[in-house]
């Protein structure tokens, strides 16, 4: 039997298109990460979709990013922005409320959240 994907116990594109939806709704209205909002454009529309494209391929699902840009290559594209601890810290809030409200099961939800720090972590060039 082959074990099922994060994408697949998620329960698919739906899922992780609310669950990116709900990241940047949390990070356009919540206060305390402003600084974070502030890296990003004015209209999210363009964001949303690319996490998204990378989180479905991410998570093992589809991999639409990379078929419509190539290799994500993450730390290349975040590094005209200054992303240190408190980016990351910002990032991870938004992340792990949306998570919070998504996932009911708690090993998987300490998957998802251990796999986000990490790469949010890798993300820090400052």
């Amino acid at each position: 039997m082959q074990e099922m994907t994060p994408y697949q116990l998620l329960g698919g594109e739906g899922v992780v298109r609310w669950l990116t939806d709900r990241f940047y709704d949390i990070m356009d209205s919540e206060p305390a990460v402003k600084p974070l909002r502030d890296m990003h454009p004015d209209d999210l529309a363009g964001s949303r979709q690319k996490l998204f494209m990378f989180l479905s391929g991410w998570l093992g699902g589809p991999s639409l990013y990379m078929e419509t840009f190539g290799h994500p290559r993450l730390r290349m594209r975040h590094m005209p922005f200054a992303v240190d601890e408190a980016a990351r810290d910002q990032w991870m809030f938004c992340m792990r409320q949306a998570v919070d409200e998504l996932v009911a099961e708690d090993w998987l939800k300490e998957k998802l959240l251990e796999a986000f720090y990490n790469t949010a972590d890798f993300m820090r060039n400052r």
